[in-house]
């Protein structure tokens, strides 16, 4: 089974912006690290320290945020909002290095975390990911978005490493986030994959119309064929 990027994680199709706050990156730079401005193009500036971030971005730059911005925290919030907007432009280099640039200005600004670690998800394994979502929820452990994209990247996982660890994480992050916010489609249609994985297969058609009630495009229909596959609708809706 296959999880496009915009079911996967959430985010493309169904887009709302985060929430904020986010603790201290625990991504560090190991030995000699070589940084230029191909740093600039790597999540949280490819595990540099923020001083040899700061290096990277220049000190004008810096100073004219000063000036423009009330707070750092303020700068921080525009560069993530702006940079959620050039995902959504498919322009994920530019997105990169906005969010790179709100971490740089305040480390515990959530939606970095979060919206880095679904351009990670392009990566062959969810891993990083995995580990930046994680840190966002460390801040934010009710946020819907969240937890979605945290149990939707577990479930890849469990798809690549057939561990039942990964797809009892992956549903339990995905309830969570169907009862903090029950109007999010995407996390139904997510439960119905975990539910669909664990031959729960009345359950999965739950979660299926239930996202698809509030959201008709949530549905990824080459994975409802596969759940007809294993039972036929109930509701007699999808054949």
């Amino acid at each position: 089974m296959k999880y496009p990027l915009y079911v996967a994680l959430g985010l493309l199709t169904l887009f709302t912006l985060p929430a904020e706050a986010q603790r201290k990156t625990k991504i560090k730079a190991k030995g000699d690290v070589a940084v230029s401005a191909a740093n600039r193009l790597q999540p949280l500036f490819g595990g540099i320290s923020p001083a040899q971030a700061e290096g990277v971005v220049g000190a004008a730059f810096l100073a004219d945020v000063q000036r423009s911005f009330a707070s750092k925290e303020e700068a921080s919030r525009f560069f993530s909002t702006k940079a959620y907007e050039y995902l959504t432009e498919g322009k994920p280099d530019t997105a990169i290095y906005r969010f790179n640039l709100a971490w740089l200005l305040n480390p515990k600004n959530a939606d970095v975390y979060r919206g880095l670690g679904v351009i990670s998800s392009r990566n062959p394994t969810p891993d990083e990911s995995i580990n930046l979502l994680n840190q966002g929820l460390a801040l934010a452990p009710n946020d819907a978005l969240i937890l979605s994209d945290l149990g939707s990247s577990y479930l890849i996982r469990y798809e690549q490493t057939k561990k039942k660890k990964d797809l009892t994480t992956g549903h339990d992050y995905l309830q969570k986030a169907a009862a903090a916010d029950p109007n999010n489609a995407v996390a139904w249609q997510q439960l119905g994959r975990a539910y669909f994985l664990q031959e729960d297969y009345t359950k999965a058609w739950e979660a299926i119309h239930k996202g698809g009630s509030l959201n008709v495009s949530s549905i990824d229909f080459d994975f409802l064929s596969e759940l007809i596959a294993k039972m036929p609708d109930p509701q007699g809706m999808f054949k």
